[in-house]
């Protein structure tokens, strides 16, 4: 079994709100009183509409043609937004306030398009940016897909501790009951239904002899099964509905200048590391033993950067010098931790790192719609029993690639950046580019071509 990841930041402070004072003037009492609930209630109003009503900003921009339509479910607020208000309680390691901001991007850093995003948050982003989508319709007859807006991970994120199984698997099961009973879903059993889980695939897949790591049984629910499931880390063996998307990472351009400005940036950087490696140790967990073999070869080589998470280093924490590391390396060691994937693989590509992998489940078996099917083009496999056994050096297998291969696999990592970002939700329109939610849209409209003749009925 696996357990929880925590945060890879630290609680970002959130702003200090407003206080008011009560007037000292008896006779203006029921003006300000007026005045100051209708401030208080205005930005909630504006919220509520904007996600709970179809969005008419982009209705001018036409949706690609490759791209399917697709209509945004709507939800009772107790399965998305409402979620919200309690953030500082959606997750057992960390306030989650700060995170939840912007839409799901997080605090903004310093430089524009740039947030201190939280690596489990990636449900939030998407659904804020299929709501001003292009191809999004408020027509649910000409839709060919249905999403299911539920934030699923951060709700069990904040229930991981909850001792009641029937209490942790009560809003799981509620949003199944809700969506199956939509005219929608009878069209097609739900084949045309997706979701979207910011979290990994054991979180929602527990078992009846299996140790209790706090998970839900959403992906066990035999419905859910009739759906499409984005999560960031899906079963390799017993997930036929899931389909891995990336780990949110801190960029979200706006527009295809921004994208191809960083580009730019990470291919002109020069590279004095052959590789670094971002992580601690994983003590008593032995799939992530080769860690302990990582973090040795790395700091007895001098052609190594080794920025140790569990020892209070400050970088590990701080997403602009975890990036500043990458970049300045040209391998970027990818090895299993809490789970089989990493959001520093996409860190790490973002930054114009190769990865280099130790299990073929940290990337091989998981992100099938976002790299290449030749995994020699953009990333190195080390085996990890391979470095368990001290039969290989990494060092030495990183060394031994020509210059020449090296500087073609970058120009396929720099490549791959554009469909590995969450553009920022505001963006306008068609942004000049394919982005994380454009690649799955159009690989879930491929799998309903794909799958069993559904008939022509509707309703």
């Amino acid at each position: 079994m696996f357990f929880r990841k925590p945060s890879p930041l630290h609680s970002l402070p959130s702003p200090t709100p407003p206080s008011f004072s009560k007037s000292k003037h008896p006779h203006n009492h029921k003006l300000t009183y007026t005045l100051f609930f209708s401030l208080f209630l205005l930005p909630w109003l504006l919220l509520l509409h904007r996600h709970l009503t179809p969005s008419q900003k982009h209705a001018a921009t036409p949706c690609h043609p490759s791209r399917p339509l697709f209509y945004i479910l709507p939800l009772p607020s107790r399965f998305n937004l409402q979620l919200l208000h309690n953030c500082q309680n959606l997750n057992i390691y960390t306030n989650m306030c700060p995170h939840v901001a912007n839409n799901g991007l997080g605090q903004p850093l310093s430089t524009p398009s740039w947030y201190a995003t939280h690596q489990f948050i990636g449900e939030m982003i998407l659904h804020a940016r299929l709501e001003n989508h292009p191809c999004r319709t408020s027509d649910p007859h000409a839709a060919r897909l249905f999403y299911v807006p539920f934030y699923g991970g951060l709700h069990a994120s904040s229930v991981f501790r909850e001792q009641n199984l029937t209490l942790r698997d009560a809003l799981a099961v509620d949003l199944v009951d809700f969506v199956q009973s939509q005219p929608w879903w009878q069209r097609h059993s739900g084949k045309d239904h997706f979701v979207a889980l910011g979290r990994t695939a054991w979180d929602f897949m527990r078992t009846e002899d299996g140790e209790d790591f706090g998970a839900n049984i959403f992906l066990n629910l035999p419905s859910v099964g009739n759906m499409s499931v984005l999560t960031v880390e899906r079963n390799p063996w017993h997930g036929h509905n899931q389909f891995a998307i990336p780990y949110p990472s801190y960029f979200h351009p706006k527009t295809l200048s921004d994208m191809l400005t960083w580009q730019n940036t990470v291919r002109q950087r020069p590279r004095p590391h052959l590789f670094s490696f971002v992580g601690g140790t994983r003590p008593n967990l032995a799939k992530a033993k080769v860690r302990d073999h990582i973090i040795t070869q790395c700091d007895t080589s001098e052609r190594c950067v080794l920025v140790r998470c569990a020892s209070g280093d400050a970088r590990c924490h701080d997403p602009m010098q975890v990036l500043e590391v990458m970049s300045k390396s040209t391998f970027c060691l990818q090895a299993p931790g809490d789970s089989f994937t990493r959001r520093s693989t996409f860190d790490s590509i973002l930054a114009g790192c190769i990865p280099v992998f130790f299990s073929e489940h940290t990337a091989y078996t998981q992100y099938v719609w976002y790299f290449p099917t030749e995994r020699d083009t953009y990333s190195v496999f080390i085996d990890e029993r391979e470095v368990n056994e001290g039969k290989k050096r990494i060092e030495d297998v990183l060394v031994g690639i020509e210059e020449k291969e090296v500087e073609k696999m970058r120009e396929v990592v720099i490549g791959l950046i554009p469909k590995l970002t969450y553009t920022h939700p505001n963006a306008s329109g068609d942004v000049g580019f394919e982005d994380v939610v454009d690649v799955a849209l159009q690989h879930l409209s491929h799998l309903l071509d794909e799958s069993r003749s559904f008939g022509s009925a509707d309703i």
